[in-house]
Formats: C-alpha cells, structure tokens, sequence
C-alpha cells in the first residue's frame, strides 16, 4: 500500500474486518432469502422454467432496489466497503453479478454510450447458446440489432451450418424487458446516446455451442463451448497430458464418451498426444460408431495416421 497514509490504511484493515459480518447480515434479510426462495425449486438443468420466473421478476425492478439498497446505505456510512459481487470491467461496459444459484445468475451493467460512438461497427454478433432475459431499466435511446440462425442440433456440423440472417431492429425504451433464446437468436446494441443501464437474467440450456457469424454476409466464423463443465473437463485434460500422466487413461476413455461431442473429440486428442497405443482401441471404436459425423470422420482420418506411425519400426 505504497503512497496510502497510515490513517487510510487503518480504514482498509476496519473495513475488511467488518466486511463479511455485514455480508452475512445482508444475505441473512429479507430481499436476499426472498431471491433464493424464488429459484430454490428450479433443478439446474432446467433453464427454460428459471428463466421463465426471471422475466416475471424482471417486469418490475423493485426486488432490484431492495436487494441493493442495504449494501448502498453501508457504502455511503463507509467508502471502503467492497460489496459481495463479481465485478467484470472493460473501457465499454462494467458489470457485477447480483446473485447467482445453479438455476440462474443475475447480473447489472452499465454500457458506455461514448465508448460506443468511439468503436467502429462490430464485424460479428454471437449466439451464445444460453437463454436470458434483459430490463432495460435506462435504454439511453438505443436500438437492439438482432440475427437469427438455426440451432446447434445433436449432429451439428461447421462445414454445413446455415448462415444468420438479420432481423428488424428493435428500439429500446427505459424499463423494455425483451428474452432472447441464445441457441438460435443472438443481438447487440447500437445507437446509443446516454448510457445503457440494464438486469439481466441468463440460464444454461443443455451443453450449448457459441457460435460467431460475419454480420456482413451471415457466415460462421468459429465454434466455442459454452458448457463450463466441458470448458474444465478439457483443461483438467490437458493438464494430465502436459503432466505426462499415462496412468489417466480411464478418466481420458470417461471424457470419450461424454454426451458433448466436442469434449469428445477434445479428450481424445489430449489422449493420443499422451499416449497413442493406449487411446488407438477407443479411438476405433469412435471412427467407427460415434454418434457425431464429424467426430467419426476425424477419428478416421486420425487412425490411419496413428496406426501408421505406431508400425512404423523406431530408427536406431
């Protein structure tokens, strides 16, 4: 804490100590346990009903106030307080999670009109494969630019995926409450003049893909997941093989036959990079029956190669 007098940090050290008592205080009252109560029967996997409950909650923001006006009291009695939230911060927008639970995440932002005007257009929009509903509690005169393209189904395939297509826009006004089906539907902001202050509710559905399309002509342009789980599984793999963990075999055969067809297909690479003879028996099986066309395609293409190298006679 260099350059900060004694006496400010005094304060820091107080404010720290006093943080989680007030934080325990405020999750423990009224406007806290009524937002939990709310969403305690919805089981994770359902977003359609969460989300379903959120836009109820969100054509009226008043359970908004009441969540945060505790912890804004507590801030204007001490400055240094830090609230309970995960705050995400760019030059365009600042964000800060609500509340969260395994059914939904409630979120506030705030998007910078100048830093708007100040970007060039953007060159792409992203179906982020997750269901959410948005308040625009201040629609600073914006427009919402929208895009529509078929969903990522069981046999999706990137060589074949259909371009978007963009919709008519839709002109915000302050305390507008618009849903949007993140696997087929995907928007972005434009145009406006004050800033954009807005909740939004957002649920899993299923083990979606993000999808980014040109906005010029509609194409795809890359695939991402957007299933955390499959996100961490992957890594978790990775690391295994960095590690030269050749006694993991069973967790990499477990990730082969996982219900994402790209955690498949990722698991196996990390699997053959680690130890080729021990993941060829699997990775026949999947050239053979896997239930994605692209997966069975690369895995065939992948065997003739690893079959090839595995015969090949090492050179003295």
């Amino acid at each position: 804490m260099n350059g900060i007098d004694a006496a400010t940090r005094a304060a820091i050290v107080t404010a720290r100590a006093a943080a989680p008592g007030t934080v325990r205080a405020w999750r423990a009252g009224p406007a806290y346990r009524t937002l939990a109560a709310r969403f305690a029967d919805c089981p994770a996997g359902d977003g359609e009903a969460a989300i379903a409950l959120a836009a109820e909650m969100l054509c009226d923001a008043s359970w908004a106030e009441a969540l945060l006006d505790p912890l804004v009291e507590v801030l204007a009695a001490d400055p240094l307080f830090e609230p309970p939230f995960r705050v995400s911060r760019d030059p365009l927008r600042i964000g800060a999670v609500l509340f969260e639970c395994p059914a939904v995440k409630l979120s506030a932002s705030v998007t910078s009109a100048a830093e708007m005007r100040r970007r060039p257009p953007p060159s792409s929009c992203t179906f982020t494969g997750r269901l959410a509903v948005t308040r625009y509690v201040r629609a600073g005169g914006a427009t919402l630019r929208r895009w529509r393209t078929a969903p990522a189904e069981a046999e999706f395939r990137a060589d074949a995926a259909p371009p978007c297509l963009e919709e008519a826009p839709l002109h915000l006004a302050d305390g507008a409450v618009v849903a949007i089906d993140g696997r087929s539907e995907a928007q972005l902001l434009a145009d406006a003049t004050l800033d954009v202050v807005t909740l939004v509710a957002t649920a899993r559905a299923g083990a979606p893909l993000m999808r980014e399309h040109a906005i010029a002509d509609g194409r795809l342009l890359r695939i991402a997941s957007g299933d955390d789980r499959a996100s961490r599984t992957e890594m978790l793999l990775a690391f295994l093989r960095l590690a030269g963990r050749a006694d993991a075999g069973p967790c990499f055969e477990q990730a082969t036959h996982d219900p994402a067809f790209h955690l498949r297909w990722a698991a196996m690479r990390e699997w053959l990079a680690l130890d080729a003879r021990a993941a060829l028996p699997r990775l026949g099986a999947m050239a053979e029956s896997d239930l994605h066309a692209e997966v069975r395609e690369a895995a065939g293409r992948t065997l003739a190669v690893v079959r090839a190298k595995l015969e090949t006679p090492c050179l003295a």
